[in-house]
């Protein structure tokens, strides 16, 4: 059995400590948003309130090329992409897919972790260049964005394109580890 890398043990070990299902953010109590965990909601919170998504590049210094397509509203507890209004979560899907579009052509992925792996309470979806060889999985090609459905259970979904369509894969709970870094 081959070890894990020093880099890789560390994501795992903040991962198995990640849980924002009961994420305590209120935007009208500013002090309840000073946790780490909430850094992406005081974002939100900087967004003009008629934005219904916003972007944002990822901070992490281990995740250089990334972006996060973020929508604008709160949630509460962990803030499930499932309780947004079906509109707005395909609204979400385009824009996040336009945006991968135009960094990485038609090489691009998006992935939405399962809450209970998350270290961001705000709803956000990774944005970045799909990697190659990747397991398919459990899958469903769909149309459009329309047919993207957040997963309304505790795991996540990943998309990229196939044939003109798009491949939403579910049944996972750590989905951006098929993007690069």
């Amino acid at each position: 059995m081959r070890s894990l890398g020093l880099g890789a043990s560390l994501f795992l070990t903040t991962v198995m400590m990640a849980d924002v299902s009961s994420c305590a953010c209120d935007p009208a109590k500013p002090e309840t948003m000073e946790a780490r965990e909430c850094s992406l909601c005081k974002e939100a919170e900087k967004q003009p309130a008629d934005a219904e998504i916003f972007y944002l590049k990822d901070n992490s210094p281990r995740k250089p090329n990334r972006w996060l397509a973020l929508p604008r509203v709160h949630g509460s507890g962990g803030h499930h992409l499932s309780e947004l209004p079906k509109k707005l979560q395909a609204k979400l899907w385009r824009g996040a897919i336009e945006k991968a579009k135009e960094h990485w052509g038609e090489e691009w992925g998006i992935a939405y972790n399962a809450y209970t792996v998350r270290t961001q309470c705000h709803a956000h979806v990774h944005i970045g260049k799909l990697l190659q060889g990747l397991s398919p999985g459990r899958y469903k090609d769909v149309d459009g964005p329309e047919q993207i459905a957040a997963p309304a259970d505790a795991t996540g979904i990943w998309i990229h394109p196939v044939g003109g369509k798009l491949r939403v894969h579910f049944g996972e709970q750590i989905t951006e580890t098929v993007l690069l870094r």
